[in-house]
């Protein structure tokens, strides 16, 4: 038991990374974990007696009955605005698609896991990652702002947020740049780095944004474990340093419709 408890610890912070992304809510995402984590520690033979990976958990994860309800926003009847559009498209995206879409991009197993993680063929998990990547290509464009204290990832950030179809309205490197930034521009998405220049925080730069701001955040981190102990107020949306620009783009849409419109 003592080995399933660390193994199970171990995984944690990437099944609430991944259930937040999917749910896009820190509660319900931590309300699916904590289900998950109880019965598997009352019933380890779930996972039998070979299972060693992160993927096995994630096998559990996905076969245990679940509140599914939770997975499934509404879609808003109207789309007036950029944000509220993108919601639109990406809530057309089937649910298993965004699964197999999170799971490869921002989890980063392969395809075969994946379709052992969701009790799927791999060819069909093969035609829901293309659907769903194709249904991105097809998201309304947004208002980013860049929390980046270092010149050249923050430049490389943006890129990649123009390339996915989006407007940077700027790049800030301390938390005054960001706040003067943020009520200027009144972004729609927020990417924000945790420590910045001069021993300033990102978290404190998004915590007051959010005073005048409804956004969504992504928080970028070398460390995620860090951020999801389980204690506290944390964010529903993170990738961690190093990224690709996929995972990125996919941390973008997935954020983006959480927002309520």
């Amino acid at each position: 038991m003592n080995g399933l408890k660390k193994q199970a610890a171990a995984v944690l912070p990437y099944l609430r990374r991944y259930a937040r992304a999917l749910t896009g809510s820190q509660q319900q995402g931590d309300q699916w974990v904590r289900m998950c984590v109880e019965v598997l520690l009352q019933q380890p033979e779930l996972l039998g007696s070979k299972a060693t990976t992160a993927a096995d958990i994630f096998t559990v994860f996905h076969r245990l009955q679940l509140p599914f309800s939770l997975l499934d926003p509404k879609k808003p009847a109207e789309a007036t605005d950029a944000p509220a559009r993108l919601k639109m498209h990406l809530t057309d995206i089937p649910q298993r698609q965004r699964q197999v879409l999170l799971l490869t991009v921002l989890e980063g197993f392969s395809i075969d896991e994946v379709a052992g993680i969701l009790g799927i063929r791999v060819d069909d998990a093969e035609a829901d990652l293309k659907q769903a990547r194709g249904e991105l290509e097809r998201i309304a464009s947004v208002r980013v702002l860049v929390i980046e204290d270092e010149a050249v990832i923050a430049l490389d950030v943006a890129k990649i947020v123009r390339n996915a179809g989006h407007q940077v309205v700027g790049i800030a490197p301390t938390e005054r740049a960001a706040i003067d930034l943020a009520k200027k521009h009144l972004p729609h998405l927020v990417l924000a780095d945790i420590q910045l220049r001069d021993g300033d925080s990102g978290i404190a730069a998004v915590h007051e944004i959010l005073k005048a701001v409804s956004a969504p955040v992504i928080f970028v981190t070398g460390f995620p474990e860090r951020l999801l102990t389980g204690h506290g107020l944390e964010p529903a949306f993170i990738i961690t340093k190093p990224f690709n620009p996929e995972m990125l783009k996919t941390a973008m849409a997935h954020a983006l419709n959480s927002v309520v419109v």
